[in-house]
């Protein structure tokens, strides 16, 4: 198990404000104890291989490796020319997942939105499709793509397709390829989808390939009844809160116990820090303490 940092709490300034540059983000990650920097391909201004290699470069001069490309292809639109651009750009984000990052790297993929008028089982049989196509781009570039159990992507309208287990497992069932496509596990997702987190790692952990760590807590005075909408979901109220991971709803003894059970040896990336780089420091330290104990610290 290798550890890597997300900057959650500078996501909007580096992809959508742009008040903040990715190479500002690498330069105050150095004093971070982590060895990989997980990217978004929000954060870039362009594509181009000259400046992709400039960000590149910058994380392994700063001594990090990059292990997760963090992406969010939208494959359940009803228009079938959209469907195809997701394809075609998620395509080209393995390429450079692989160009920053080396063979056997994790880019994420994501199902697309949950659009009203879009069935759960041509929603299924969407996602497959525009899969299936991205495999062969991901076995060319030694690349691993990763299923989220995702919320929503910030400039998305509606709320993940495959958010709840079950539709999940459902898109993990039609897809049974192992080698180059597995799972994304973020168990504060599953809490934010009125899942139980464990139920969902137990069903998939011979499948993850990446995991997202991060906690989430309830408001002094709110219970989870509070925030539960009535189709049984939470989404991002403001009565469930970040906090520093270990610390709040996940059980993350019961989380590692389970992935270290079935031999898990990929990147766990630290998804938080929302109150600050101190937490992101705590959340980091708590990992390290979970890696010596679940995994020798290896």
């Amino acid at each position: 198990m290798k550890i890597a940092a997300f900057p959650k709490c500078y996501l909007e300034a580096i992809a959508r404000d742009r008040t903040m540059t990715v190479f500002q983000w690498i330069e105050m990650a150095k004093e971070l104890d982590a060895e990989g920097l997980e990217m978004y391909d929000g954060f870039f201004i362009s594509l181009d291989d000259s400046y992709i290699d400039s960000v590149s470069d910058a994380i392994h001069e700063a001594g990090f490796e990059m292990p997760m490309m963090c992406c969010s292809p939208n494959f359940t639109d009803p228009d079938p020319d959209e469907r195809q651009r997701a394809v075609e750009h998620e395509a080209e984000m393995i390429r450079i997942t692989r160009r920053m990052g080396g063979p056997k790297a994790v880019c994420r993929v994501l199902t697309g939105q949950r659009y009203p008028e879009v069935s759960v089982e041509q929603g299924v049989a969407w996602v497959a499709e525009c899969i299936d196509q991205l495999l062969p781009v991901a076995r060319e570039y030694d690349i691993i793509l990763g299923l989220e159990n995702h919320y929503k992507d910030g400039h998305w309208l509606y709320p993940e397709f495959a958010q709840k287990m079950d539709v999940f497992l459902r898109v993990l069932d039609a897809i049974p390829e192992r080698e180059y496509f597995g799972v994304q596990y973020d168990p504060s997702n599953a809490i934010v989808a009125g899942d139980d987190p464990i139920e969902l790692l137990r069903a998939v952990a011979d499948r993850v390939v990446s995991m997202h760590a991060s906690d989430r807590y309830l408001a002094p005075g709110a219970t989870l009844d509070d925030v539960l909408q009535a189709d049984g979901m939470i989404g991002y109220p403001d009565k469930l809160r970040h906090g520093v991971t270990g610390q709040g709803m996940n059980d993350y003894d019961a989380i590692f116990s389970i992935l270290a059970g079935v031999g898990y040896d990929g990147w766990v990336s630290i998804e938080d820090g929302m109150n600050g780089m101190g937490e992101m420091q705590e959340s980091l330290a708590f990992l390290h303490r979970m890696r010596e104990k679940y995994f020798g610290g290896a």
